[in-house]
């Protein structure tokens, strides 16, 4: 083989092993990329079905429901303008309160439901997600809207 042809051969392996390692690394970036919706494009099911997602609002006054002997609890997310019911089972943190925001993680099931595998709660009174405080905001200016 002549030189040159050792020169190409290597700069061909070069390129073909830095291909393979970008595709390596975009492809665990999209295994972990998670979205966030609105319980209004949840309920629109502009959410996908069977991935995981994140979805925030508020969490809707008297829907917190305990299951006796269970770390399960029951509960609704709310953007004013539509509501979801969730499902978790684990600990919830300590600021999760009714008409408070939340951001949960999981998937909607086929009935409709969003079993949250991750409930994260506002940690204080100015914070919100952006995505949860812009998906209020255009919940209830929707709302504004359909009273007019």
């Amino acid at each position: 083989m002549k030189p040159r042809h050792k020169k190409l051969a290597m700069i061909a392996a070069g390129v073909t092993a830095l291909g393979f390692s970008a595709f390596l690394v975009l492809n665990a970036f999209q295994s972990n990329l998670v979205f966030f919706f609105s319980p209004t494009q949840v309920v629109a099911k502009e959410a996908p079905i069977g991935k995981s997602f994140r979805v925030g609002g508020l969490v809707a006054e008297g829907s917190v429901k305990r299951e006796d002997g269970s770390t399960t609890v029951r509960f609704a997310i709310t953007d004013t303008a539509e509501t979801i019911p969730v499902v978790y089972t684990g600990i919830l943190p300590d600021l999760f309160r009714e008409g408070k925001g939340v951001v949960a993680q999981g998937k909607v099931s086929a009935e409709g439901i969003f079993l949250a595998d991750e409930v994260l709660a506002k940690h204080d009174e100015n914070y919100m997600p952006p995505e949860a405080a812009e998906a209020l905001e255009r919940a209830a200016k929707a709302q504004k809207a359909s009273l007019e």
